[in-house]
């Protein structure tokens, strides 16, 4: 078994940083002596004698400081708080990059009448085509979605890993670029343009390319979290189906997709989420033609400069869509783990 060198200034670190008011319990210190003696009995801990002589007189003087009073409190040395304010300082600036900005469009928004424009800006048509190509992307999804993340997830596939690489690579994917991977794919002049205009299909700047552009880019959300419902399930519950004489079938609709549901619907309401907002790879393989391809992200970056109030409204509307996208999402997987 390898050696390993067990700190004691590692866990007292570790102890000060999460009490309050400089105190702590005893009972939570003394505990963690026993585990670390635990530790040591049984995995052989190698520790030098002067630091092992140090630690049971640590021990000694925290046990005798409890015999005294059930509470006491130990002064912070002054580097704890130092890297105390650093992280605190550091936790306000990303509060200050990623909230900030939403606060300051919510104020906005309340401060301006820009509601009143908005049934001229297109917002009617904009959420018309916004709900009806995400909708339609979601089921596309997850017909063909979950097949997919349950074969990645069970079977034993050749170079499995990266296929799921390749499966999940649009989620880091610029959305400019996979509009151009659509359009050189699906385009007139496409690998497979030619082949659909024979029998009079043209994908490019219609709504079905709306559709599947947002497929492109939501797909992988719902199959990432599908993969890992799949693999979180006990597969002793499957194999005690199977000597009860279930068949595959009957396991998949009856057993597996049961207890992975949580997860599937968490996934499936973050890819809609994020097909709802899909805005690069639409513009470049379906344009923005009003009524047609413009859905209500690529409205926002159209009326953004003759009526940045209504843009404002319109984009507050895809927050709080977001907003709750995520908080059921939340939900779901929060009521999945034990």
């Amino acid at each position: 078994m390898t050696a390993r060198i067990l700190s004691l200034h590692a866990i007292l670190s570790i102890l000060f940083c999460r009490k309050r008011d400089k105190q702590f319990w005893f009972n939570g210190v003394l505990s963690a002596f026993k585990n670390w003696k635990h530790r040591i009995r049984q995995q052989s801990i190698v520790i030098p004698r002067v630091r092992l002589a140090w630690m049971i007189r640590m021990t000694q003087i925290l046990k005798n400081k409890a015999a005294q009073s059930p509470t006491f409190s130990i002064q912070l040395p002054e580097r704890y708080i130092v890297g105390k304010l650093l992280l605190i300082v550091l936790a306000l600036v990303a509060i200050l990059l990623l909230v900030l900005p939403l606060v300051v469009l919510l104020m906005r928004g309340v401060q301006t009448r820009g509601w009143e424009g908005l049934p001229g800006a297109g917002i009617p048509d904009a959420i018309y085509v916004s709900l009806l190509t995400s909708t339609t992307a979601i089921v596309a999804t997850m017909t063909f979605g979950t097949p997919l993340a349950y074969l990645l997830a069970r079977w034993r596939i050749p170079l499995k890993t990266i296929w799921i690489v390749f499966v999940q690579l649009p989620i880091v994917l610029p959305p400019a670029v996979a509009g151009l991977a659509l359009l050189v794919t699906l385009g007139r002049r496409g690998l497979l343009g030619p082949i659909l205009g024979e029998f009079g299909v043209s994908l490019p700047f219609t709504t079905a390319a709306v559709v599947i552009a947002q497929i492109f880019v939501a797909a992988p959300f719902y199959i990432r979290a599908a993969l890992v419902g799949f693999q979180e399930i006990d597969h002793e519950i499957e194999d005690a189906a199977r000597v009860d004489g279930a068949s595959g079938w009957v396991l998949f609709w009856f057993i597996t997709l049961p207890m992975a549901q949580r997860g599937l619907a968490a996934g499936l309401i973050l890819s809609w989420a994020r097909a709802l907002g899909e805005f690069g790879a639409t513009l470049v393989f379906a344009g923005s033609r009003p009524g047609s391809t413009q859905t209500m992200p690529s409205l926002v970056y159209n009326i953004m400069e003759r009526d940045i109030d209504a843009a404002i409204w319109t984009g507050l509307l895809l927050v709080g869509v977001a907003l709750i996208a995520m908080l059921l999402s939340q939900w779901l997987v929060r009521g999945q783990q034990p």
